[in-house]
């Protein structure tokens, strides 16, 4: 065990290492008739999307993650996250290390409570218009800052719990972190699993938000509209008699 913890003698697996175990590891599943969801990177950046990229920001401001995240970007670019599922309020997933046999993550995140679901629910009804902006992320920035301020939807480290079955004793170790940033690449492919992972119903919350936006619309349905040139004006501005 003290061999692990020097980080001069115990040999780190290399990129080659990695992917020939991952690949072993995903033809055993298949003839087992297992089904796996790696991680696949491809390009220089971990996520692209809004979600994917504030999920990997939002770990990357805590200085509590700061020794261990930078090999954990190594690990999920080179495909070592062989399996990660998000379902509510966990993460499961298997990572490949050293050995053949991958090591089991997994991390669970506090759900939100009844009170801070109904303020977020209410303050994306009154400002994003549609699903799809919500799921694109092109909504204002003063609401995108809500979900990352304290008390949002994004996770601070107090709220996120993990365990690995790898001999390193560290606080999180690297296989832990590269399911973390995993999560930011699974956001890319459906940025809603987010909410689940929150504790969020899904449907209801889009219902919802949906509703509270089409009340605010109907609100205003008698209401005249200032941009409406009323006949008068008509008549001023074309010379009309």
């Amino acid at each position: 065990m003290s061999r692990y913890w020097n980080e001069m003698n115990y040999p780190q697996p290399t990129k080659s290492e990695l992917k020939r175990n991952a690949k072993m590891t995903a033809q055993k599943a298949a003839d087992k008739g297992q089904t796996l969801h790696p991680i696949i990177i491809k390009s220089s950046r971990i996520a692209t999307s809004w979600w994917g990229k504030a999920w990997c920001d939002n770990l990357e401001r805590y200085a509590d993650y700061d020794t261990r995240l930078p090999r954990g970007r190594r690990y999920v670019k080179t495909g070592a996250v062989v399996d990660l599922q998000i379902k509510k309020g966990k993460i499961q997933a298997r990572v490949q290390g050293t050995r053949k046999t991958p090591y089991k993550v997994e991390i669970r995140i506090s759900p939100l409570s009844e009170k801070q679901i109904g303020e977020i629910t209410q303050k994306c009804g009154a400002r994003v218009e549609t699903l799809d902006k919500l799921v694109n992320g092109d909504f204002p920035k003063e609401l995108k800052d809500v979900f990352l301020e304290e008390g949002g939807l994004f996770p601070k480290p107090r709220e996120i719990s993990f365990s690995c079955s790898c001999p390193d004793w560290a606080v999180m170790c690297k296989h832990v972190a590269a399911v973390l940033y995993g999560v930011g690449a699974r956001l890319d492919e459906d940025p809603l699993l987010f909410f689940s992972l929150r504790g969020i119903d899904t449907n209801r919350f889009v219902d919802v938000v949906i509703s509270n936006r089409v009340e605010a619309m109907l609100q205003n349905v008698d209401k005249p509209s200032e941009r409406i040139i009323q006949d008068t004006k008509i008549a001023d501005l074309f010379g009309v008699l």
